[in-house]
């Protein structure tokens, strides 16, 4: 993620033909999600404020990849959400070898 003029014009060529490839009515794309959200990171990246920080982290909860969510979060100087640690046990599978033979019962 730059503030490069000619990386946001790619971006939003990028999501305009993103768009295209779903149903269009008078030559115009029905669908523009991937346009419309582009420019809003783009300007959000851009001319941070209150507002633009809300877009921001908006976008961050829908990345639904740890990874993506962190990088994304390190590139627009988000701070992530501290999730609580799971207090999940882990269970061990006690049964898992009932009912077989022993390694010493084996003729070879």
């Amino acid at each position: 993620m730059t503030l490069d003029d000619a990386d946001r014009l790619a971006v939003l060529a990028i999501a305009s033909e993103i768009d295209r490839l779903g149903p269009q009515h008078g030559g115009k794309p029905d669908f523009t999600f991937f346009r419309r959200t582009s420019a809003e990171l783009c300007a959000a990246i851009l001319h941070p404020n209150e507002l633009t920080s809300l877009i921001l982290r908006q976008h961050l909860a829908r990345i639904d990849d740890d990874r993506l969510r962190r990088i994304f979060a390190a590139a627009v100087d988000a701070d992530l959400p501290k999730t609580p640690p799971t207090n999940k046990s882990v269970k061990r599978a006690s049964g898992l070898w009932r009912g077989l033979s022993s390694r010493g019962n084996h003729l070879l």
